[in-house]
């Protein structure tokens, strides 16, 4: 009910998580953004793009460990399996809340770029104070990197530190940037995140336009390594 209201009126106040996995993600992000970030401009964000996208592509091989059958994406239990190699303590139903959460084309299954915004969320909510900072927390001390620099970005464009990205702290963040069309670029890249069109850009909407940016998407597995493997 909260959905649909916030999609049909004012967004900020009346929209809801979809799931309990997207309410702890906003949670966790508030207490995440009481750090602040290293962030201070998103032009260095996007001078990042290569190494991210990079750390992306070398999480291709943990992906297909976890994908048994190797029909290019990963089942509920394939994923279920992957957590408990992972060593994460989530129970069996808040394992499938992320599935879901996270198969965002309802297909049942989890695609290379839907796989990894699924492991930042992960990275994101094990972000326990009483944990060292030095320890690892999914075991991938590389895409953890990569994961905290994601975090960073969004804490540095949500001004507010309420949890959400919105259209005016898009443009400001895009401002700061000096850039001559920046209302132009921060209108298109806030459109390419709020995939949900209720004004409103979540840690997830924003981790999905993030893996699209750097030119990971979910039909790479069909055109590239699918065709590898059969030609294998």
């Amino acid at each position: 009910m909260g959905g649909a209201a916030g999609k049909a009126g004012s967004p900020k106040k009346a929209w809801m998580p979809e799931t309990k996995v997207e309410a702890k993600v906003v949670e966790a992000m508030r207490r995440r953004e009481t750090h602040g970030s290293s962030i201070k401009s998103f032009n260095s964000i996007i001078l990042k793009f290569p190494k991210i996208d990079e750390s992306f592509r070398n999480c291709k091989a943990t992906f297909e460990q976890f994908d048994e059958d190797s029909n290019g994406s990963i089942d509920k239990e394939e994923l279920r399996k992957c957590f408990h190699k992972l060593e994460t303590a989530f129970t069996d139903e808040e394992i499938y809340d992320l599935f879901e959460t996270c198969d965002i084309n309802e297909d049942r299954g989890m695609k290379f770029n839907e796989f990894i915004v699924l492991l930042c969320l992960v990275y994101l909510l094990k972000d326990d104070p009483a944990t060292p900072q030095a320890k690892s927390r999914i075991g991938m001390p590389d895409l953890e990197a990569t994961f905290e620099t994601l975090v960073g970005a969004f804490v540095f464009l949500d001004k507010n530190k309420d949890g959400y990205v919105s259209k005016s702290e898009m443009v400001q963040a895009i401002n700061e940037s000096g850039e001559r069309s920046s209302g132009r670029i921060a209108m298109k890249r806030f459109e390419e995140m709020d995939w949900d069109k209720n004004g409103m850009v979540n840690f997830k909407e924003f981790l999905f336009a993030f893996t699209t940016w750097v030119g990971i998407d979910d039909n790479e597995d069909d055109e590239e390594g699918g065709e590898e493997e059969k030609e294998g």
